[in-house]
């Protein structure tokens, strides 16, 4: 079985490194700096022989895609090239980085079309866990789901001692009969019922469970991504107590234990977790995805090896310590004069966009669109602090993403906010989440829907930051 082991090789500079172990040949970059991303049709082990390959879309043949790493305060200059025959875009889950570059086809840049390409080159100023995948409407439900994902790591400039420090990336696979992946994007029925889910659970596109053996007492830093399409799951520890350092890429205000050992993981969500693994040898330690219409299923299993050390003995072992918190995110936010809106999701009541020829099942205030609308839905100055109600009338869990900003999830009595920043929001049939931040970056700014499908039927809208 592939280890899940993320090298501690030292880079210089910037680079791609394989998401599983170490730098893959040909990963130089060229003459001048950049790392070529080329999205291209490929083809994926999925199921055991005889079935053949799957076919999907890959970046540089990978699925996931390389993992993009690099140290904070340092540039990274990707080349995104085009080999598909549909235009599409490259946006950046969680990087706080310049409007021109956050890769929002149709919003923030033109799309990228067949045969051509796209320089990204910024300075991301937050360490953390990110992410990557297509931005453009309406074809980035589709991409994304036959596989153009991939995980970005900014490094810590003093990153906690671990025995082992792993990237899990989780997807599911929707494959007809024949072993390719269902066509059924973006439908009408779909998007009526939860989304595009898929019975094949793969963690770095490896069907699961994964096994692993390590040393007794070891130290784990785990850097969970979901690649699913539509999923919102509970994943529980078993074996373990969890300590999550970070979520959606920014370390929590003190590192602490999930309610229950678990975890609620919604589309595109991203979490920091470290724990010990047992002290006595051949113990084992589970990653669990919790069922709800569905038995539960094993995604990793830790396993201890009496023949192996860890790099200090369990005894020696120091509490696992939070992360520092990420300065450059406000320490207040002045909620009593915040720039306050209601953000409503609702079943649309127009039966779809003529010029697109598209359904559109949501609408966001009233105003259903296939893709962005002409205007923003509010505009704030730079420096403003903003409080949206997220709120869900529509009788499916709803994940909304917020671009180029992380917020703080207020409480429901409004009387204090959660110990983390989120991008991510998970709002519950027929609930309401607020949320506040401050808009620090001026641009164009989307709010959407990180459920594949939905954002492109009508659960996509803007701010400006001016």
């Amino acid at each position: 079985m592939p280890s899940l082991l993320l090298t501690r090789r030292r880079l210089i500079g910037c680079g791609l490194a394989l998401s599983l172990i170490e730098l893959p040949a040909g990963a130089e970059p060229a003459a001048d700096g950049f790392f070529a991303l080329e999205a291209a049709p490929g083809r994926l082990r999925l199921l055991p022989e005889p079935a053949g390959q799957t076919p999907v879309f890959a970046f540089n043949g990978e699925v996931p895609g390389p993992l993009l790493r690099c140290k904070k305060g340092e540039e990274l200059k990707i080349r995104l090239i085009n080999k598909l025959e549909q235009p599409m875009s490259l946006m950046w889950p969680g990087l706080r980085i310049a409007n021109a570059m956050d890769g929002v086809g149709g919003l923030t840049q033109k799309p990228v079309g067949p045969g051509e390409s796209f320089d990204y080159r910024f300075t991301p100023p937050d360490s953390g866990l990110f992410a990557y995948r297509p931005g453009y409407l309406p074809f980035a439900a589709a991409q994304f789901s036959r596989g153009l994902y991939g995980a970005l790591i900014v490094e810590e400039t003093d990153p906690p001692r671990v025995d082992r420090d792993m990237l899990a990336i989780i997807a599911d696979w929707r494959l007809d009969d024949k072993g390719a992946i269902a066509k059924s994007f973006d439908t009408k029925e779909e998007a009526l019922g939860p989304g595009r889910g898929g019975g094949l659970l793969t963690v770095n596109s490896r069907p699961t469970p994964l096994t692993e053996t390590m040393a007794r007492g070891a130290r784990v830093r785990l850097r969970l991504v979901s690649a699913m399409a539509a999923r919102i799951m509970s994943i529980a520890f078993e074996g373990v107590t969890p300590m999550i350092l970070a979520v959606d890429g920014q370390p929590a205000d003190s590192a602490f234990e999930p309610v229950r050992g678990t975890i609620p993981v919604g589309p595109g969500a991203r979490f920091d977790v470290m724990f010990d693994l047992p002290p006595d040898a051949d113990k084992e330690a589970r990653l669990v995805l919790r069922g709800d219409k569905e038995p539960d299923r094993d995604l990793l299993v830790f396993k201890t090896d009496a023949a192996a050390e860890s790099a200090q003995t369990p005894a020696a072992l120091a509490p696992i310590a939070s992360l520092p918190v990420n300065p450059l995110l406000p320490t207040r936010i002045r909620l009593e004069t915040a720039k306050r809106l209601d953000i409503l999701i609702e079943p649309s009541k127009e039966q779809g966009d003529k010029a697109t020829e598209r359904e559109l099942v949501f609408s966001v205030n009233g105003a259903p669109a296939a893709g962005f609308a002409d205007k923003p839905l509010f505009t704030v100055k730079r420096g403003a602090a903003v409080s949206l109600g997220l709120v869900n009338r529509s009788n499916l869990t709803q994940s909304i993403h917020i671009r180029g900003h992380q917020a703080r999830l207020l409480h429901d009595l409004d009387d204090g906010w959660e110990p983390y920043w989120r991008d991510n929001i998970l709002i519950g049939p027929g609930k309401t989440k607020r949320i506040a931040f401050i808009a620090e970056a001026p641009g164009k700014w989307a709010i959407l829907s990180f459920i594949a499908g939905y954002e492109g039927a009508g659960l996509a809208t803007w701010f400006a930051v001016t």
